[in-house]
């Protein structure tokens, strides 16, 4: 779960993923929605049985930059940016340069959250946004952000409704942004 926003706890439930440990979950309205409906905590620590794991790398998970180049434009693969509506076009300057990957669509991890309780919205919201882009008429989804923290969140909500082929360019705009040879839109 994630003490403030959800894109951490969803961070780390990708990142997981990627390993090929497909049990994780994620505390849907995190430690907010938990203690504002008043539910049990404690500060006690917790003990648990030694464990094993055997990492099953799933690398398809994640796109580096050479992926993403190949996909702008590619009518199979949806760029999605996870940012905020300035961030995408381009009137906030986060990451060095204004603006998106060419071709990219925007459905802001902000938007998928309900304000009061933190949680997501219902399944029929999230998925009209995503469909609302074009993302579920791909082959292939790969999010991305600023530094693939939020990317992760809007790659949670694209598995929960469906999409099996999504994938979280890591680098993101702190990779993109920072090499003047690649491309930005703005507008």
């Amino acid at each position: 779960y994630s003490r403030k926003a959800t894109q951490w706890a969803t961070r780390v439930w990708w990142m997981l993923r990627v390993c090929g440990f497909e049990q994780a979950a994620v505390l849907n309205g995190g430690w907010h929605k938990w203690t504002r409906e008043g539910r049990p905590a404690s500060t006690d620590p917790c003990a648990y049985s030694p464990a094993h794991f055997v990492p099953r790398p799933h690398p398809e998970r994640m796109a580096d930059k050479r992926e993403v180049q190949a996909a702008m434009g590619n009518r199979q693969t949806c760029l999605l940016n996870a940012l905020t509506v300035d961030d995408h076009i381009g009137t906030a300057v986060r990451y060095g340069r204004a603006g998106h990957i060419p071709s990219s669509v925007n459905v802001p991890t902000v938007a998928l959250i309900d304000p009061v309780t933190h949680a997501y919205l219902p399944a029929a919201q999230l998925r009209a946004q995503f469909e609302a882009v074009g993302a579920l008429d791909q082959e292939r989804v790969i999010t991305y952000c600023g530094g693939g923290i939020a990317a992760s969140s809007d790659a949670l909500v694209l598995t929960l409704v469906g999409v099996p082929n999504v994938a979280v360019y890591d680098g993101s705009l702190l990779e993109w942004a920072a090499d003047p040879t690649l491309p930005m839109a703005t507008a």
